[in-house]
């Protein structure tokens, strides 16, 4: 196979590349697109709620349904979305996913009732599910060396952490120039464009053969939107209700009746095997304490800028773009700085930056200003996730099998959407705990440091459980050392 030179001084692209190496960077960036759709979507109508709330005459009562419609049905529908797409083809199902979700998107964009908007995220949500683990999939299956699989795997981390702060720069410039209806409508260009592109770039993957695991996919999903439905609801029922203990008990039995028939099947829905490796578990357990920490940046500094500062819509989107470009800066070295250092030392080197950067927000008063109180630590944090995420994705997916891959990024991305969810639980519970009617302040500075208490867990996390993996000496067999003795001698 012929191979062309694309080495010059300074530069660290590799000596040779395939010659479809054009066509795989096509194909993966076809791919990020759509998954930076995903992710601004779940946060891009944050900022648009209360002129939805005017327009169709929500309530408080069920406004916050407009996200959470999104985000049950994509949280519950990953693991299947990533099992479907190792069975039948991750092109295929990214498709497919994409499709429902383009659809939905115009949909709701279109709804003139409560109902119909709240019924087309939950579209949304089941359209991004079956699409977002065949994101990743593709992108680890498609890089044509382990250098260009690390530098799609730093963009991925870049737009799946950074995504959400550009989705309420987008939100609230869209809002405020145009209507609510086109943080919906601006999927639907997009989500054709990538449609009309992707088969031409991105190569499918072959089909995993035998049958399907059905009890393995009932429960895994039924226990999955048990826990997030559970979840969602505790800022407003509270802990203790019988709504999120009946969740959370549905949920773990639901989960433990997967664990069980995972280990019978011959074909199981999610691998045990991906479950032995301990930095496998670390990674998961790293991520989701890193995203549910990041939930205050979006829960909380949102509030403060608006309510405290006086910030409109397209002001609050703007005030995040610290955050925005310090991923994205961060991530254009990341993987070299991997390469050099190791996933560990960066993890923990970001997570304590995470950590800092909660602890600062934690100081904001009355009379802060933006400049003097939260730029800094908003573009710590940016920098600090943007040495985080990467590492942490390229150690969940480290050493998985082609076939699986969907099934661990399923499982990495559901691990992302629990971790959201615990994270709005428990920050919000603990803001409403020391909250005034009428002020923010009251209740904030436990919050932020709530979000800090899960950096510092993801920090001993990291510095404990993701040390390398030392090879163990293998003995030699005895003809062997027959052989060294004679040939000493």
């Amino acid at each position: 196979m012929s191979v062309t030179s694309h080495r010059t001084a300074g530069t660290d692209l590799p000596a040779d590349l395939p010659p479809d190496a054009g066509r795989a960077a096509t194909g993966i960036a076809i791919v990020l697109v759509a998954q930076l759709m995903l992710v601004l979507d779940a946060t891009v109508v944050n900022v648009a709620l209360p002129r939805i709330d005017t327009d169709l005459g929500f309530g408080p009562a069920s406004l916050s349904w407009v996200l959470n419609a999104y985000t049950l049905a994509f949280g519950g529908l990953l693991l299947l979305g990533g099992r479907l797409g190792d069975v039948r083809g991750r092109l295929r199902l990214f498709e497919v996913g994409l499709t429902l979700f383009t659809v939905a998107s115009l949909l709701g964009g279109l709804a003139q009732t409560p109902g119909q908007l709240v019924a087309a995220r939950a579209a949304q949500g089941v359209g991004a599910a079956l699409a977002a683990p065949s994101v990743l999939a593709l992108l680890t299956t498609s890089a044509p060396d382990e250098a260009a699989r690390n530098r799609a795997l730093a963009l991925f981390a870049a737009v799946s952490s950074g995504g959400a702060s550009l989705g309420l720069l987008l939100g609230g410039l869209v809002t405020d120039v145009g209507s609510w209806r086109w943080t919906l409508f601006i999927n639907v260009p997009i989500g054709l464009v990538v449609l009309v592109l992707a088969r031409r770039f991105v190569t499918e993957t072959p089909r995993r053969p035998g049958r399907f695991d059905v009890v393995g996919a009932v429960t895994a999903t039924l226990g999955a939107v048990s826990l997030v439905w559970a979840l969602i609801g505790t800022p407003d029922h509270g802990w203790t209700s019988p709504r999120t203990l009946g969740g959370f008990a549905v949920g773990v039995l639901l989960l433990l009746a997967l664990a069980l028939t995972e280990t019978r099947v011959a074909h199981p829905m999610i691998q045990p095997r991906l479950l032995r490796s301990r930095r496998r578990v670390a990674a998961l357990a790293v991520m989701a304490l890193v995203v549910g920490g990041q939930l205050s940046m979006f829960f909380l500094v949102v509030q403060y800028v608006q309510g405290v500062l006086g910030f409109g819509p397209l002001a609050s989107g703007f005030a995040f773009l610290p955050l925005s470009l310090g991923i994205f800066t961060v991530s254009r070295f990341t993987p070299r700085l991997m390469a050099r250092f190791g996933a560990r030392v960066l993890v923990v080197a970001g997570t304590l930056g995470l950590t800092t950067s909660f602890v600062l927000l934690s100081q904001v008063g009355a009379d802060s200003s933006y400049a003097g109180a939260v730029l800094l630590p908003m573009l710590l944090n940016g920098l600090s996730a943007g040495l985080v995420f990467m590492p942490v994705t390229a150690t969940a997916l480290a050493d998985v099998e082609p076939e699986h891959a969907g099934a661990a990024s399923g499982l990495l991305q559901t691990t992302q959407q629990l971790g959201s969810a615990v994270g709005v639980a428990v920050i919000v519970s603990v803001y409403a705990a020391g909250a005034v009617p009428g002020e923010f302040l009251p209740g904030a500075r436990e919050a932020f440091l709530t979000s800090a208490s899960f950096t510092a867990v993801a920090l001993v996390l990291a510095v404990t459980m993701l040390r390398p993996v030392r090879a163990r000496a293998v003995a030699p067999e005895p003809a062997e050392v027959e052989a060294l003795a004679a040939e000493a001698a």
